[in-house]
């Protein structure tokens, strides 16, 4: 499909029960942590939108979506990928205290995934593997949604190229550690991820 996302998600308890229809978004709450993350520069609330249009923000925007148990950020900077953007996680990560965090970049033209994630706001994971370069970093113990497609590598195959899809892949984690469901997937209660309303901020 050609996904491109910036996403860091963090809940308390199981994620199908974190996320759910109705929630209430809190932007008092929303602001607090936007202005958290970027102490240092002119942030500024400029109105809401929803996950489905917060996916891949502008260089200069940043989303916050803060519900009580559970919280979304979506930002650009977390696809370099680099100790900046772990930074960023481990902040976001620790902005509910007790939850569980995890963080996943996907990029169409990069054709890669970058999963980070945390349990009790403690790194557990973090993955990187690209169609071309193959699994570039892999640090902690892999967690269960991984299993089927580090199959072949775990055999004996070679990774470059990646012998897996790195979108389904990401999108496998999503599914079982970010909503508890797949991102495009509706519940029986009617609850859609890309429906969840964000609050909207310019980063200057």
């Amino acid at each position: 499909m050609g996904w491109s996302v910036a996403l860091a998600c963090a809940h308390l308890g199981e994620p199908e029960d974190a996320f759910r229809q109705g929630l209430a978004p809190d932007p008092d709450a929303a602001a607090d942590l936007a202005r958290r993350l970027y102490p240092r520069v002119s942030v500024v609330e400029t109105g809401d939108t929803v996950l489905d249009f917060a996916l891949w923000p502008y260089e200069d925007e940043l989303f916050v979506g803060a519900y009580g148990h559970a919280l979304i950020v979506c930002d650009r900077r977390l696809f370099c990928v680099d100790d900046q953007a772990r930074t960023l996680a481990d902040e976001i990560a620790k902005a509910l205290p007790g939850a569980s965090c995890g963080v996943l970049v996907l990029h169409s033209v990069v054709s890669g995934c970058w999963f980070r994630w945390y349990d009790r706001n403690r790194p557990q994971r973090d993955v990187f593997v690209t169609a071309e370069d193959g699994v570039v970093v892999d640090l902690g113990d892999r967690l269960p949604a991984e299993a089927p497609f580090w199959k072949r590598i775990d055999d004996g195959a070679e990774d470059v190229p990646l012998p897996f899809d790195y979108e389904e892949y990401g999108l496998a984690l999503a599914r079982a550690h970010l909503f508890g469901r797949g991102i495009t997937e509706r519940g029986d209660d009617g609850f859609l991820a890309l429906e969840l309303p964000l609050r909207r901020f310019k980063l200057a």
